[in-house]
């Protein structure tokens, strides 16, 4: 809350100085989610320059971006995206994108620039490197030790999710927004609120980051994911055949695809196996998985992603799944599997779902 007053505060404080009407640099819109900004040039051609407030912020910068494809503008964007976390807060961020805007520009700084230097000193953040534009060997030291501290702080978590997977789910939330404003939005909110939160949660497991699984996005699509499940239980003879898959093929998983619809949750996703050819485990034909869990009858809206994805592994291990190598991959398709899945839906809503022996598994 206490972040949220401040950013709110510092926004008030970034319309009073540069207003609609200035000459140099305006703050065209503003709020806790995005600011819009425009740079007027030299030869007075206006950029529009927009910064994305992330639900992390400060911890995280501000995601910086321009529709308009301009050499200055995107070295400017660069300059203000690879600042130190020191630099997160947005009066400093916008502070340093006008410096270099008008440096690259070669134009002279606004006068306002100085207001908001006295407000950024009133809190101790003109540092050094801020009060003095000059270039010398000193400064030069100066941002080699910011680079490194840069590649320090990259390697941490915020929130318990990395850095990269960060990156992730803001180009989500951006893609989203942009989806949005041109009316061609995929899926639903409610699908798209819910996978935004499984995915999440996904990143901050300890499963995901010891490397049990791991989740790709297809094409960037939130709607579907590439999960390559790496560990099953080690006891078993799918475990040796991972090792021997290694060896061979110099694979380490078992990919398996998962889709999701505009009605998820409340509806399961449809997921198969794309690799390697498997016997047993409850694999059907076309790579469908004979799981009650992934049907309509079995599913619940409160099973979480991560949850699913060990079942899954602990269906294969206990129907002895074994990898069948030399087999040709085309057995596995996407229509052969949705076939063979519906027909396994109609045989189990017309004589039930029943417990395999305990022979089988």
């Amino acid at each position: 809350m206490a972040c949220l007053q401040a950013l709110k505060q510092d926004i008030k404080i970034l319309e009073s100085i540069f207003s609609r009407d200035n000459e140099r640099f305006r703050v065209l819109s503003a709020s806790v989610d995005e600011i819009t900004c425009q740079f007027v040039g030299a030869e007075e051609e206006t950029f529009t320059i927009h910064a994305n407030i992330t639900e992390t912020y400060p911890q995280t910068p501000p995601i910086w971006f321009c529709d308009e494809d301009d050499v200055i503008i995107t070295a400017a964007i660069e300059k203000v995206t690879n600042v130190s976390a020191e630099k997160n807060n947005i009066l400093q961020q916008i502070r340093i994108l006008l410096v270099e805007l008008c440096s690259l520009s070669n134009v002279e700084l606004p006068d306002e620039l100085v207001i908001l230097d006295g407000r950024l000193d009133e809190r101790g953040m003109l540092s050094v490197d801020q009060s003095s534009e000059s270039e010398d060997e000193d400064e030069l030291h100066y941002d080699m030790e910011e680079d490194t501290q840069n590649d320090q702080k990259a390697k941490q978590e915020v929130d318990g999710i990395d850095t990269e997977n960060l990156a992730v789910l803001e180009r989500l939330k951006q893609s989203q927004r942009d989806e949005y404003l041109k009316g061609s939005v995929s899926g639903s909110v409610q699908a798209t609120d819910r996978l935004m939160k499984e995915l999440r949660e996904v990143y901050r497991s300890d499963s995901f980051k010891n490397g049990v699984f791991s989740i790709e996005l297809v094409n960037d699509s939130l709607y579907e994911w590439h999960i390559r499940l790496k560990k099953v239980d080690p006891d078993s003879p799918l475990y040796q055949d991972l090792e021997t898959y290694k060896e061979k093929e110099n694979r380490d998983h078992i990919l398996l695809s998962c889709s999701f619809k505009e009605n998820f949750p409340f509806e399961p996703p449809f997921i198969r196996v794309i690799m390697p050819v498997l016997k047993g485990g409850y694999v059907l034909g076309g790579g469908a998985i004979c799981m009650e869990l992934l049907t309509k009858q079995g599913w619940s809206s409160a099973y979480s992603m991560e949850s699913v994805i060990y079942q899954i592994a602990a269906t294969l291990v206990k129907g002895k799944a074994r990898i069948q190598f030399g087999a040709s991959k085309s057995q596995y398709s996407l229509v052969r599997a949705q076939q063979s899945f519906k027909s396994l839906v109609q045989i189990h809503e017309k004589n039930g779902w029943f417990t395999p022996p305990k022979e089988d598994g």
